[in-house]
């Protein structure tokens, strides 16, 4: 096992400027362009990132912590942000994802000896048994893989501009 909290923490932290620091000032049509139908861009992964900050990783964790495996967590809507109507910019909507993302941390680390409770489990509606552990390595590889999405997008806007360039761009060929 790789896990580590400190570690997991470093990455969680600094999501949301790395997101800032790539994204803020990027014209819309950046932000807007997705790979096609049923697919996602910057901004709607923004809004995802922020629901989860909502509604699921701290408040499974917490189930975890106080209640195990005598209830399932609620089901997570990994789509409903898309459901939204939101008139505030980007960078008011990557504010707060920031602004949660801290609570959150803040709310990680206080958790009495969490380092010692990582083996506790929880009830997950699709994949039952879970540990803590588990919940909370997911939670930062689901920031990298949102990560990555958002850098494929970008990337793929210029598929047909890089010319034979392309053979030799991993990230346009996936």
């Amino acid at each position: 096992m790789n896990f580590n909290l400190k570690q997991a923490i470093e990455v969680l932290e600094r999501t949301p400027q790395t997101l800032e620091y790539f994204l803020v000032g990027l014209s819309d049509g950046w932000l807007q362009d997705n790979e096609g139908n049923a697919t996602w861009n910057a901004t709607e992964v923004i809004e995802h990132l922020t629901q989860a900050e909502k509604t699921n990783w701290l408040p499974r964790l917490e189930m975890i912590l106080q209640d195990g495996e005598s209830k399932p967590f609620p089901p997570f809507d990994r789509f409903s942000h898309l459901h939204e109507t939101s008139e505030r910019s980007f960078a008011q909507k990557l504010q707060e994802f920031k602004t949660l993302r801290t609570e959150n941390l803040v709310k990680l680390q206080a958790l009495v000896d969490l380092e010692k409770n990582l083996e506790l489990t929880g009830i997950h509606p699709a994949f039952g048994v879970v540990k803590a552990r588990e919940l909370l390595s997911t939670w930062v590889v689901h920031d990298l893989t949102h990560m990555a999405q958002i850098v494929r997008v970008l990337a793929k806007r210029y598929t047909a501009d890089v010319g034979p360039w392309r053979e030799y761009l991993g990230i346009l060929n996936k």
